[in-house]
C-alpha cells in the first residue's frame, strides 16, 4: 500500500468511526428520545380528538335530519284529517325517538370513553417515565 492509499483508509475510517458515534450518542439520549415519543403521543391523542369531534357532529345531523322527516311525516298524518291518531303515534314516536336517541348517545360516549381513557393514560405513562428518568440524570 502507498502513502495516499493508507491515508484514504484513515480518511474513511475516521467518518465511519465519526457516523458511529453519532448514531451511539442518539441512542443515549434518552431525554429527546422520550420528548420526541412524547410529542408524538400528543398529536395522536389530537388527531383522535378532531375525528371524535367530528364523529359526533355527523351523528347529531344525521339524527337532526331523521327528526326533520319522522315530523314531517306525522304533520302529513295530521293533515289527511286524523288528528286524534295522529297526536297519538306523535307521542309516542316522539318518546320513542327520545328513548332510541338516548340509546345511541350513551352507546357513542359508551364507545368512545375507553378510546379517550386510553389516550389520556398514554400520555400520563409517558410523563412519568420522562420525570423519572429527568430525576435519575
Amino acid at each position: 500500500m502507498t502513502a495516499p492509499e493508507i491515508q484514504q483508509e484513515i480518511e474513511r475510517t475516521r467518518d465511519h468511526l465519526g457516523e458511529t458515534v453519532e448514531e451511539l450518542a442518539a441512542r443515549a439520549d434518552v431525554k429527546a428520545r422520550a420528548r420526541a415519543r412524547a410529542a408524538g403521543l400528543k398529536d395522536k391523542a389530537a388527531q383522535m380528538k378532531v375525528r371524535a369531534q367530528g364523529k359526533a357532529t355527523e351523528m347529531s345531523g344525521q339524527l337532526r335530519q331523521s327528526r326533520l322527516a319522522q315530523s314531517r311525516l306525522a304533520q302529513g298524518r295530521l293533515a289527511q284529517g286524523r288528528l286524534a291518531q295522529g297526536r297519538l303515534a306523535q307521542s309516542r314516536l316522539a318518546q320513542g325517538q327520545l328513548a332510541q336517541s338516548q340509546l345511541v348517545q350513551g352507546d357513542t360516549v359508551r364507545r368512545r370513553w375507553p378510546l379517550a381513557a386510553a389516550a389520556v393514560g398514554a400520555v400520563l405513562v409517558g410523563s412519568v417515565l420522562i420525570r423519572r428518568r429527568r430525576r435519575r440524570a
